[in-house]
C-alpha cells in the first residue's frame, strides 16, 4: 500500500534525493563539473534525514530536500515497508557501462527528434561512471559513428589508431610470428574506462539522469509477475546483520521499462534469465566465460609505439586450456598488457593471476617492461559464448542488452561495438513501446536483424573450436576464418559448462610457480593496491555460500580448494582454525567484482551479490 505525496516543485529526480559532492582527485579528469563524475553524495529528504554511508564512508549525514526544479513534475512515494521511498521514472538502466549510456542516449535522441519526453534515470554500483570499466581495448568505432557522429569534433577520448597489428604462438622460450586474423584497420586503442566517463557527460548533457554509488540489488514485481523497477541496497547494515546508527532503507526506482546492462555475469540479469527462462525461449545454450587480467604500465618513451597491437597465443598456458594474451600501447608513454584465460580448464591447480605474472617474463615481453612502472590492476570475466548462448533478451517490462547477454565478438576479442549497438536498439524499442504503441520484443526482432547478428553468427564457431585443444582450434579457425568466411554449414556446440570442466585435484599434479619479483611481476596485494579496490569492512559478505559446508567437505578435498587458485583478488583462503582444521576465510573486502567465483565454482555453491554502493575498484585508465 502506497501513499501519494505530491509537491509543488516536482522534479520526478534522484537530484532532489541525492546532492553531488567533490570526487577525489584520484579518480578525477577535466569533466566540467558533470555529475556522473561525483563520489560523494548525501540523501536529501524533506520527511527526515536519511544518511546513507558507502564504504568508502562517502554518505554524509543528509541535509533538508530544497531547491526542487520548478517547472517539472517531482512524484514520491512511500511503501509500509519501513517508509522505503520509490521514485518514478519512464525508464530505469542499470549500469552506466558502454550499452547503458548508449540506451540512455539514444532515448533522448529519439525524444529529441519526436519532440517528447521521457525521463530516464541511469544507476551504476561503481562510485563513479567507468571505476568498474575493465577492458583491453582495440575500440571498432562503429556503433559511436552511429550514435554520436561527430564524436571526434567532440573530443571523444579515441585518438590513438591502430598502428601496427602482430599475432604471435609462444613457446617458453621463443615466439613466431602468424598470420595476422585481425583487422585493426580504422580501430583505436582505448581506455574504456575513460571513454565510458566521456559518454556519461554526453548522456547528461541529453538530459540523462546518471546516479553512481548506488547499487541496484532486487528486481521489482507487479501483481502480475512484470518487471516494474528495481530497489537498491539497504545502507547501515552491520557484518553481523544488526542496523547500525546510520541504516538506511533502500529505495525503490520504478520504470515503465527496466534495461539491465549490468556487464558480464550481471546478478540482476541472471536471475531474470533464469526466472522467465530466457535460455530456453531463445533455445540458447549456457553461457561460457573467461577471465581476463590486466596491467597498464608506463614504459621508457624510447620504447612506445602509440597504436601497436599485439596477440599471443600458446605459453603460459597448456595446449588444453584455451586463452592468450594482449599487449596494446595506448598515449602517454603506457601501455595496456593481459592476459585471458577460458574458465572451462581442467586444472584445479592453475592460477589465472600467476600465469599472468609469468607471461610478463618471457624473452619477448620483458625488454618492453623493463625499467618501467605498473601503474593500474585489474580483473574481469567476459562472455565467450558467442551467438549460440544469447538468450531472448526480452522479459515482461524490460530487456537486456550488452555484456549481460553477450555479445562479444571472440575472433575479434571486441565486444564494445556490439554492446552499445544493443542498447541502441533496445532504445528505439523501449522508445516505441511507450510512445508508439509497439512491443518491446521488436527488440529481439531488430537484433537478429542488425550487423550484429550477421557479425556473430560468421563468428560462431571460433570459440568451440578450441574444445578440442589449441592446436586443433587454431587448424579449425583458420579454415573458417580464411577459407570459409564463417561459411561452415554446421554450428558447433559448446563443451560442458565452465564449473563441469574442473577436473578432480587427483588428476593433477600441484603447479609450483616462481616468486614475484617485485620489478616484473607482483604478489596480490601489491597489484590490489593499485587497483584501487575498497570496501567498507563492516557489512555482510557480498559473496554468500548457498552451503557453508561444502567448501570443507567437498571443494577442498575433491579440487584441493580451487577458489583460493581462480580468484585474482585472493577473496578466498582456507586458514587453519584452533583445531588445526583448514576452513574457507572469506576476504570481501579484496574483491574486484570480477565475477569468477560466480561461474567457476564446481558446485555453483558461490552467489555474487553486490556489496553497498560506492564499493569495489576505482579504475580510472583500464
Amino acid at each position: 500500500m502506497h501513499r501519494l505525496i505530491s509537491l509543488r516543485s516536482k522534479s520526478n529526480s534522484l537530484k532532489s534525493l541525492f546532492n553531488p559532492l567533490k570526487s577525489p582527485k584520484k579518480y578525477s579528469i577535466s569533466a566540467g563539473g558533470s555529475s556522473c563524475f561525483h563520489q560523494n553524495w548525501s540523501l536529501l529528504s524533506s520527511k527526515g534525514c536519511f544518511n546513507w554511508f558507502s564504504s568508502y564512508g562517502l554518505w554524509n549525514n543528509c541535509a533538508k530536500m530544497k531547491n526542487f526544479h520548478k517547472n517539472q513534475d517531482f512524484i514520491r512515494r512511500f511503501s509500509s515497508d519501513a517508509q522505503r521511498e520509490s521514485i518514478e521514472y519512464d525508464v530505469v538502466i542499470v549500469g552506466a557501462g558502454p550499452a547503458g549510456l548508449s540506451a540512455a542516449i539514444r532515448l533522448k535522441q529519439l525524444c529529441s527528434e519526436k519532440d517528447v519526453n521521457l525521463s530516464v534515470c541511469v544507476v551504476e554500483k561503481g562510485p563513479e561512471v567507468g571505476a568498474h570499466i575493465l577492458s583491453g581495448n582495440v575500440f571498432e568505432p562503429r556503433a559511436l559513428d552511429e550514435l554520436l557522429p561527430r564524436w571526434k569534433e567532440e573530443e571523444a577520448p579515441v585518438n590513438v589508431p591502430v598502428s601496427s597489428d602482430k599475432f604471435w604462438f609462444l613457446t617458453k622460450d621463443r615466439a613466431f610470428s602468424l598470420p595476422c586474423p585481425f583487422d585493426n584497420k580504422g580501430n583505436y586503442v582505448i581506455s574504456l574506462s575513460q571513454l565510458v566517463r566521456w559518454m556519461g557527460m554526453k548522456a547528461e548533457e541529453f538530459g540523462v539522469e546518471i546516479y553512481p554509488g548506488i547499487a541496484a540489488s532486487e528486481i521489482l514485481y507487479d501483481a502480475n509477475d512484470s518487471v516494474v523497477g528495481i530497489g537498491t541496497n539497504d545502507m547501515g547494515i552491520a557484518k553481523d546483520g544488526s542496523k547500525k546508527d546510520t541504516f538506511q532503507r533502500g529505495v525503490e526506482l520504478k520504470g515503465r521499462v527496466t534495461l539491465l546492462a549490468e556487464g558480464c555475469r550481471g546478478s540482476l540479469s541472471e536471475k531474470l534469465i533464469k526466472k522467465y527462462k530466457l535460455r530456453e525461449k531463445g533455445h540458447a545454450q549456457h553461457q561460457t566465460y573467461a577471465l581476463g587480467i590486466k596491467e597498464v604500465w608506463e614504459i621508457d618513451e624510447s620504447k612506445h609505439k602509440p597504436g601497436a597491437v599485439l596477440h599471443t597465443l600458446g605459453w603460459p598456458l597448456d595446449q588444453k586450456t584455451y586463452g592468450g594474451s594482449f599487449l596494446y600501447h595506448m598515449k602517454d608513454r603506457q601501455v595496456s598488457i593481459g592476459l585471458v584465460v577460458a574458465l572451462d580448464y581442467h586444472n584445479p591447480y592453475l592460477n589465472p593471476y600467476e600465469e599472468f605474472q609469468k607471461f610478463k617474463h618471457h624473452p619477448a615481453i620483458r625488454p618492453l617492461l623493463e625499467g618501467g612502472t605498473a601503474i593500474q590492476y585489474g580483473a574481469r570475466t567476459l562472455n565467450e559464448g558467442g551467438i549460440q548462448s544469447i538468450p531472448y533478451p526480452v522479459f515482461p517490462g524490460g530487456a537486456i542488452i550488452g555484456c549481460s547477454a553477450g555479445f562479444l565478438n571472440v575472433p575479434k576479442i571486441k565486444g564494445t561495438h556490439t554492446a552499445m549497438k544493443s542498447g541502441m536498439l533496445a532504445a528505439e524499442a523501449a522508445f516505441g513501446s511507450l510512445r508508439e504503441g509497439t512491443s518491446l520484443k521488436s527488440y529481439w526482432e531488430t537484433l537478429r536483424s542488425s550487423w550484429i547478428w550477421d557479425e556473430l553468427h560468421r563468428a560462431r564457431n571460433f570459440r568451440p573450436a578450441f574444445e578440442y585443444g589449441v592446436i586443433p582450434g587454431m587448424a579449425f579457425s583458420s579454415l573458417e576464418h580464411y577459407i570459409l568466411k564463417g561459411r561452415f554449414p554446421f554450428t558447433l556446440k559448446h563443451g560442458k559448462p565452465d564449473h563441469e570442466a574442473t577436473n578432480a585435484a587427483r588428476l593433477h599434479s600441484p603447479i609450483e610457480y616462481p616468486k614475484p619479483d617485485g620489478v616484473l611481476s607482483f604478489d596480490v596485494p601489491t597489484s590490489l593496491h593499485r587497483s584501487n579496490t575498497n570496501h567498507n569492512h563492516d557489512q555482510p559478505a557480498h559473496l554468500r555460500l548457498k552451503d557453508p559446508k561444502i567448501p570443507e567437505t567437498m571443494n577442498l578435498p575433491e579440487y584441493a580448494g580451487p577458489e583460493s587458485r581462480y580468484c585474482p583478488a585472493r577473496v578466498y583462503e582456507y586458514v587453519s582454525d584452533e583445531n588445526s582444521q583448514l576452513k574457507l576465510h572469506i576476504n570481501a573486502q579484496n574483491c574486484l567484482h570480477c565475477k569468477a567465483c560466480d561461474i567457476k565454482d564446481p558446485n555453483q555453491n558461490i552467489e555474487w551479490t553486490v556489496p553497498e554502493g560506492g564499493g569495489g575498484p576505482g579504475y580510472s585508465v583500464m
